[in-house]
């Protein structure tokens, strides 16, 4: 019997009301996956890159992610996580009130796979999510495998 991977939401975001408010829609798209909720890049980096529990160590996460963070850019967070050979495959969307259009092409170029200005059109957000969700819930993430 095979056992469905359970996807956690890795929110980045410093802005307390701005997660709540980002958290009551993920809840009222019908997500019920756990969210791990950061308010820094740095604590956030070590759940992703290192803690037992998170995406590094024990299967598939979701990312949201604010560019504009306390301790360090969010930029910087995507290329940390996409050029890490168990997270690469993470999806990420970032969501922030940058709509500066060299700064959003540098995100998907750096790999993000959805990039939401705020204020958030949440049907759209909503969307993006159930979307990535399906895309999770079908993909076998591949272990790594030593090359050799």
């Amino acid at each position: 019997m095979s056992e469905q991977q359970h996807v956690t939401i890795v929110m980045v975001e410093d802005d307390e009301g701005h997660a709540r408010l980002i958290e009551r829609n993920i809840r009222r798209a019908g997500i019920s996956n756990a969210i791990r909720h950061f308010t820094d890049g740095s604590s956030a980096l070590n759940y992703l890159e290192a803690a037992a529990d998170g995406p590094a160590l024990n299967g598939p996460a979701l990312v949201l992610l604010d560019l504009n963070l306390p301790d360090m850019s969010g930029t910087d967070i995507l290329a940390r996580v996409k050029s890490n050979d168990r997270l690469k495959r993470t999806p990420v969307v970032v969501l922030t009130t940058t709509d500066d259009k060299t700064e959003i092409q540098r995100c998907y170029d750096l790999g993000c796979n959805v990039y939401i200005t705020k204020p958030v059109n949440y049907e759209s957000f909503a969307d993006a999510i159930r979307q990535l969700g399906l895309f999770l819930s079908v993909i076998q993430v591949p272990e790594v495998e030593a090359k050799g």
